[in-house]
């Protein structure tokens, strides 16, 4: 469940908007701050937290724009815009070869395997798989938004946006090194044959 801490002040955010989408993106803003404040804290290496700077960017910009511009129609768009930016960070992130999920991996995973090729593919597949849910979510959240239907299919497809990935994030870096092991072992047999 580590991954999930960094989607905390978006959680706080949708939460906290009800009251008002400015009050919603301060939230967000002072949780980010927060969490990252709290990491440095404990100790934690701050440089492969692409998803924490631009969670914070985002819920700046968004709060200067909310408190200036209460009534802005950009607040029906609340969901879309943050599944949108998420997206972004998630797909900048791989184009600079900082995956978004290296900075939660680095936290379970042990310092020794953090620059093997096996881990760093798999932080690559898995910010790939949230950058596509966050794409496609983002898209249907604007369509509910545009044709303003009803809260229920917000809620449903942001929920379908987090647990798709979820899912796919708890099972993929197991069977990746299940198929490692299995290509690493078939290997040493061709060369073991090849020397006999």
């Amino acid at each position: 469940m580590n991954y999930l801490r960094g989607f905390v002040p978006w959680l706080v955010f949708a939460g906290v908007s009800t009251a008002g989408w400015q009050w919603g993106a301060l939230a967000g803003l002072l949780t980010a701050a927060a969490l990252l404040i709290a990491d440095r804290a404990a100790g934690l290496s701050l440089d492969y937290r692409v998803l924490e700077y631009g969670t914070i960017v985002f819920f700046a910009a968004l709060s200067a724009l909310a408190f200036a511009r209460p009534d802005s129609g950009l607040r029906l768009y609340g969901s879309a815009l943050s599944m949108g930016w998420l997206a972004l960070i998630a797909w900048v992130s791989i184009a600079v070869r900082r995956p978004f999920t290296l900075g939660i991996a680095r936290r379970m995973a042990p310092p020794e395997v953090w620059q093997t090729p096996l881990f760093r593919r798999i932080n690559v597949v898995l910010t790939a798989a949230w950058a596509l849910s966050f794409t496609l979510t983002a898209t249907a959240q604007a369509l509910v938004s545009a044709y303003e239907l009803d809260t229920v299919y917000s809620i449903l497809i942001q929920v379908a946006g987090f647990v798709l990935p979820v899912r796919f994030t708890s099972s993929y870096p197991e069977r990746a090194r299940a198929r490692f092991q299995q290509q690493a072992a078939a290997q040493a047999g061709i060369q073991e044959g090849l020397a006999s």
